[in-house]
């Protein structure tokens, strides 16, 4: 009698666990979905806050260059031609420039929004569904 017993809590332990398991990846996913929004907003974050500084940089950057440009530009007209003073000038700023986009355009390149530890995660989970690995506490 009380292996009958026995076998019929075994067997609803073992429905019951097949019962929550839909619920169990319904909170699996939704956690997932978190992780996601708060690596994405982390990382959104910073982006923003650096982009702004960059802009207040270049507003600053751009009053300076026009009296740099005139100071060099009348310090080389001392001993050229006015003309030709301007042109050196604007010269060197277009060079500049082009180092500043290549450079920058490499710093876009490096910093994608991808979210590597959400990716990482949904595979290890993805895989300890399928019963090939034991799931690390996070």
């Amino acid at each position: 009698m009380a292996d009958v017993s026995s076998d019929r809590s075994q067997k609803r332990s073992l429905f019951s666990m097949i019962a929550s398991l839909p619920g169990l990846l319904i909170d699996l996913v939704k956690s997932e979905l978190d992780q996601l929004k708060q690596e994405l907003l982390r990382k959104l974050k910073h982006a923003g806050i650096g982009v702004g500084l960059l802009v207040a940089a270049s507003v600053f950057g751009f009053f300076a260059l026009g009296v740099l440009t005139a100071a060099a530009i009348l310090g080389l007209a001392v001993v050229l031609p006015a003309w030709l003073a301007s042109l050196i000038v604007a010269i060197v700023l277009l060079l500049i420039m082009a180092l500043l986009i290549v450079m920058g355009v490499g710093q876009l390149r490096k910093g994608t929004p991808e979210p590597t530890e959400t990716i990482s995660s949904v595979r290890r989970d993805v895989r300890v569904i399928k019963g090939l690995k034991r799931r690390a506490a996070p």
